[in-house]
């Protein structure tokens, strides 16, 4: 764990984990700052979690959340007030410790020089050029010209900007592409419904983003604050400017664990675990092996979320693991949805609804989670079926997997790019957006119709490439996007039903049926699941390589 210093009452450092309590106590530090608001990735703890950590090792712990990029001089008072009325030497982080050391520089801008300020934030290796430029611009960041310039700028390194950047590499070598995003490790998110079945390790789901950033792109370890598409122009922490020709927009969904109450002081622990986050998967697992009666609530919140099959994907790996110990009969299953269907396309229902009754789960629809009380083990839904006055009920569990509430980065939320929703808005076939025809957007984030896989985003990459090289060459789009995804619903260990599907719910089998029928549970599914689908993620989409991803080509009407 390695601190970086700023003064000798201040050091600033990375995401910290409770784990490293003590090792902060044994430094010396006697408080700790958070900068980094919960949710905005899914290995990153909640703040709750820490400040327990912090107070069982003695050190005074307090919160003060900034979105990615949106510090304010009132931020950076409150954060210069903390510093005073806490006992020092303070350690403040975030995610990279940009946000900390920038509420640091615009704390001093009345009491040191630009100089200064920028001497000190670069001995700790923050570049604080912008902030600087800020100050001296009257709280403004000035965006005619930039710190960078690139051919392509994709902001966020998942599984849509990985692929897309290496899907752009494959058809023109040369082009000049740069990846933004702060995260070091970068996951495969569709293996955690298989660690919280006992199937997967969680080691198998990551891998260091370095690795996997294709040869010749560069990679911008920063968050972006905003942006200023009439400039091209993308603001990033820390205040400098990056220039683009062209952009693509992937950042993914932010998990809002905040919009249950309760719930981020429980998560983890009292039996409240989610499939949703990198480090509680192995612990819905662990929750599966150790229960042998009580109830059981598996959670889903309302649409949009990522993988809509995932959370009753938990609930049937979790009856097949009681069914296989021959404890099912002593346990209560209860699906509580907020929607009124079980999954949104008819012709898998069936085969889904044979393992309802084979595990005997009660479907409670239109059940919205409000609030959770993790040591007392109750849960409170709220019910709002079709004209009917919304009613709160009390749920008592011993265990209970946990949805959650999905919306896009806040950062995509408030700027010029959103729709009146929160999401990118874009032409549902090309994926260019509507109001700035050098942007597009694939992955989870943008506002077309349809579910949000990784399996979208592997179809949506080969579509955003070959448009914008087509734009390049001055030409019309000439790929669409059919509003393909992909859901292998894990009905039990060895059967998976292989919902496949594009716009409107329309069927698009992979496969011809005598071979693997979609609407059945096979082996065949599962295979493809275990075996073949992390190899294709790995080896394949994130390399450029399209196997079975070839865009469909737009026709002359």
């Amino acid at each position: 764990m390695e601190t970086k210093k700023l003064t000798t009452g201040l050091s600033v450092i990375g995401q910290v984990m409770p784990t490293d309590m003590q090792t902060i106590k044994d430094a010396g530090f006697r408080a700790i700052i958070c900068n980094r608001p919960d949710g905005e990735a899914a290995d990153q703890p909640t703040f709750e979690e820490i400040s327990k950590a912090a107070e069982k090792a003695g050190i005074e712990a307090r919160y003060l959340p900034i979105v990615a990029g949106k510090v304010s001089d009132e931020d950076a008072n409150a954060f210069d007030a903390a510093l005073s009325e806490m006992p020092g030497p303070v350690l403040a982080f975030c995610r990279t410790g940009t946000r900390s050391a920038t509420l640091w520089s615009l704390a001093q801008a009345n009491s040191r020089s630009l100089p200064d300020i920028l001497a000190t934030t670069k001995s700790a290796g923050y570049d604080m050029a912008g902030v600087v430029r800020r100050i001296a611009n009257g709280g403004k960041t000035p965006t005619e010209t930039g710190d960078a310039s690139y051919e392509i700028v994709i902001v966020g390194a998942g599984a849509g900007g990985i692929a897309a950047a290496a899907s752009l590499k494959a058809r023109k070598p040369g082009i000049e592409i740069a990846i933004i995003d702060p995260a070091d490790i970068h996951y495969y998110q569709p293996g955690w419904t298989m660690v919280g079945g006992g199937i997967f390790e969680p080691e198998q789901t990551s891998r260091t983003m370095g690795s996997l950033i294709p040869r010749g792109v560069h990679w911008i370890k920063a968050a972006v604050a905003a942006f200023e598409p009439e400039n091209n122009a993308i603001i990033l922490d820390g205040c400098r400017v990056v220039k683009y020709k062209r952009m693509i927009v992937c950042p993914g969904l932010k998990l809002d664990w905040n919009k249950v109450d309760g719930l981020v002081d429980t998560l983890g622990q009292n039996g409240v675990t989610s499939n949703y986050r990198y480090d509680l998967a192995p612990y819905t697992w662990d929750l599966v092996k150790g229960m042998k009666s009580g109830r059981a609530i598996f959670t889903q919140p309302p649409m949009p979320i990522k993988c809509a099959g995932a959370p009753q994907k938990a609930m049937y790996l979790s009856g097949d693991a009681w069914h296989r110990k021959g404890v099912l009969k002593n346990i209560d299953i209860q699906f509580n949805n907020a929607g009124g269907v079980l999954f949104g396309v008819k012709d898998y229902v069936p085969a889904l609804m044979e393992y309802v009754k084979k595990y005997d789960a009660s479907l409670n629809f239109f059940h919205t989670l409000v609030a959770v009380d993790g040591p007392a083990k109750k849960a409170w839904f709220d019910v709002s079926k079709p004209d009917t006055p919304v009613e709160r009920v009390e749920m008592e569990f011993d265990m209970m997997h946990v949805c959650p509430p999905q919306t896009a980065p806040d950062f995509i939320r408030v700027s010029p790019l959103a729709d009146a929703a929160g999401w990118i808005d874009v032409d549902q076939a090309t994926l260019r957006h509507k109001t700035y025809d050098n942007i597009w957007s694939l992955g989870d984030v943008m506002n077309a119709p349809n579910a949000k896989t990784a399996a979208a985003a592997r179809i949506q990459a080969p579509v955003v490439a070959e448009n914008i090289i087509a734009d390049m060459r001055g030409s019309s789009p000439v790929a669409q996007y059919n509003g393909y995804g992909s859901c292998p619903l894990t009905v039990e260990r060895g059967k998976i039903v292989l919902a496949e599907f594009g716009y409107g719910g329309t069927m698009l089998p992979s496969f011809p049926k005598a071979l693997l029928d979609g609407t059945k549970p096979t082996r065949a599914a599962w295979f493809l699941k275990e075996k073949m689908l992390p190899p294709v993620y790995w080896k394949g989409m994130l390399k450029g390589r399209e196997w079975m991803a070839k865009p469909e080509k737009i026709t002359a009407s």
